[in-house]
């Protein structure tokens, strides 16, 4: 019962109710640097609520089922990554082992469901989109192992996210350590890959792909895919919390300390968004291949060395 109460409360909701509000930050902070007044703090809730009014439509020649199922795919893995998380937080001595093996396998099906709901789509652009998000995939998923690394290494070589979290508590945060410092620049990076945002939106450039792998996409299933992403901005902030500064707890002036957090992290994507230009999609594997894989190499020796 206590499961089914964190998958729907804290899975969901209350992850689907952040999410929303950090979306309208990053649009609100992002609206503000290029002198515009921005959306009120209710838009992504209304923007989600009108396409649920809105006509499914599929198109022509599509795979309908994989057209349908890819949104769900995608929504379903952030719940349950979101509901594991939370339940790290709040109960690290009852975690189970490998969990944090379990959400990096999960956290790539967000990007599996936009690359399945492009192919799907039977659309040259969305094609093209999905092309480049398998490429970026491939490209940021090595770095991002590497530096998810440093945190296992430094806990003790253990794969439970609780034990990272209870290190923390005992030893100071990870992002302390030399160590710890370069893996979180690297997985910073791989997290603005993940959430395809500037300068890594490579998939969904609007002005060259309309849109890219969702092109295609309206009403409901649209509605759920906008809402995924609004999640992740959520879960993978929330996740380079938990690896790297002590994660959320809720006793004493705790909570208050993981708000500020949390929002420092939302507001440095924002700003790394609004300073860089896009890349193309070459440039981006090279960044993750070369330097980003090379910083990641170096954290995981220094934090052999107990740096």
């Amino acid at each position: 019962m206590i499961y089914l109460i964190y998958l729907i409360i804290f899975g969901f909701f209350l992850t689907a109710l952040i999410g929303l509000f950090a979306s309208w930050v990053d649009r609100k902070v992002t609206a503000r640097v290029q002198y515009r007044v921005g959306p009120p703090v209710l838009q992504p809730l209304i923007d989600l609520v009108k396409l649920l009014g809105k006509e499914t439509m599929v198109p022509k020649g599509a795979s309908k089922f994989s057209f349908l199922a890819a949104p769900l795919l995608g929504l379903g893995s952030v719940i349950l990554v979101s509901t594991i998380l939370w339940f790290n937080c709040l109960n690290p001595q009852r975690t189970f082992i490998g969990d944090i093996i379990v959400v990096v396998y999960l956290l790539v099906l967000p990007s599996l469901s936009i690359i399945i709901g492009g192919f799907a789509s039977a659309n040259p652009l969305a094609s093209i989109g999905s092309s480049r998000e398998m490429k970026l995939v491939l490209s940021y998923e090595l770095p991002f192992l590497l530096a998810i690394l440093v945190p296992v290494i430094q806990g003790g070589f253990t794969l439970r996210l609780g034990e990272i979290l209870t290190y923390q508590v005992q030893n100071g945060v990870i992002l302390g350590s030399w160590s710890g410092f370069l893996a979180f620049l690297v997985i910073l990076m791989c997290v603005q890959a993940k959430l395809a945002l500037v300068p890594f939106d490579i998939p969904e450039a609007e002005t060259e792909i309309v849109g890219g792998p969702l092109i295609e996409y309206s009403g409901t299933p649209l509605a759920v895919y906008k809402l995924m992403k609004n999640m992740l901005l959520f879960v993978l902030p929330f996740f380079i919390m938990i690896l790297f500064m002590g994660g959320f707890r809720l006793s004493g002036a705790h909570w208050i300390n993981g708000i500020l957090k949390y929002l420092g992290l939302v507001a440095l994507i924002t700003v790394i968004r609004n300073t860089n230009p896009r890349v193309r999609i070459d440039q981006a594997m090279r960044f993750f291949w070369g330097p980003m894989t090379i910083l990641a190499m170096m954290a995981v020796f220094l934090a052999l060395k107990g740096l």
